[in-house]
């Protein structure tokens, strides 16, 4: 699985990393924030959409997102701001009529995830002085049954040295899974190592995962 942000795919140098992908016959779960170009470049910057658009056909060339295919190609939508995503099932018809009727794109699913309270959004919050209000919300919307299925009970994030992580949210918080007292574990050391039952390193981000319908890797929880 490649978690990808589609821009990439245009950058200098990774004009075949598309063509590896799918001839390596790999998931890739790419972020779209949103089906419009407004809302896409508020939040990610000038241009995005428009780019992320072009490499979404080139993936779609390709094969990625045709049922018949195999290739996998599935979205991530989070919110604008401060508040939980709404329903899961709704938004992906919504985004399959949208991007289809206007570009022609087919993808395979929408998973939609909350805005973890970390990095460039969590120091929004702090700017705008609604860092408490939203762990609130957060907190106040935990729900125990998604505990279950978060997406750090069977699976790990590896960066691109190679090192593992409990989640991608951990990875980008310099928190790295742990075993034996070891600072840092490599992919090459973990082959042969079963993880199961290892513990999880767990912060208030975490909350994040598991409010309202929750958010993993395959998207709402609930």
């Amino acid at each position: 699985m490649d978690r990808c942000n589609l821009t990439v795919l245009l950058e200098p140098g990774q004009e075949d990393t598309a063509a590896f992908l799918a001839a390596n016959r790999v998931d890739i779960v790419a972020s779209l924030p949103c089906y419009t170009e407004e809302l896409v470049d508020r939040q990610r910057g000038a241009g995005v959409y428009e780019k992320s658009i072009a490499a979404i056909r080139r993936l779609n060339a390709l094969g990625y997102g045709a049922e018949e295919s195999g290739l996998t190609l599935d979205f991530v939508y989070n919110p604008q701001g401060p508040s939980l995503p709404p329903a899961q099932d709704k938004l992906e018809g919504d985004y399959k009529r949208i991007l289809g009727g206007k570009f022609g794109i087919v993808f395979n699913r929408l998973f939609t995830l909350a805005n973890m309270p970390i990095q460039r959004f969590g120091s929004t919050l702090v700017t705008r002085g609604q860092f408490g209000d939203y762990m609130k919300l957060l907190r106040g919307a935990h729900s125990d049954a998604n505990l279950e299925a978060v997406m750090c009970r069977t699976l790990v994030s590896v960066d691109w040295q190679g090192y593992l992580y409990d989640c991608d949210f951990n990875q980008m918080l310099g928190l790295p899974l742990r075993v034996a007292g070891k600072a840092r574990v490599h992919v090459r050391d973990a082959v042969s190592r079963d993880l199961d039952g290892n513990p999880i390193a767990v912060r208030d981000h975490c909350y994040g995962c598991t409010a309202g319908q929750g958010s993993s890797c395959g998207g709402a929880l609930a």
